[in-house]
């Protein structure tokens, strides 16, 4: 009986020392700026992409120009 009135009494001691309300703490709020780089879709295409491109533009126009002197047999 006497281990039963010791845990009580640590179990009422608990609860009295213990708060049920939140602390007053001040909350600090930072603003973060970040600089961020926005790559083009150029900028994303590596050199063959790049390259390959004015080689279909060269060869589409070369490709045009035969077509327009076949086309022009008058």
């Amino acid at each position: 009986m006497k281990k039963v009135w010791i845990v009580a009494a640590l179990v009422l001691a608990t609860i009295a020392t213990t708060s049920c309300r939140e602390t007053e703490t001040k909350t600090e709020t930072k603003e973060v700026i970040r600089e961020v780089e926005v790559e083009t879709e150029e900028e994303r295409e590596g050199i063959l992409e790049r390259t390959a491109k004015e080689v279909d533009k060269e060869v589409n126009e070369e490709i045009n120009e035969e077509i327009d002197k076949i086309g022009n047999d008058d």
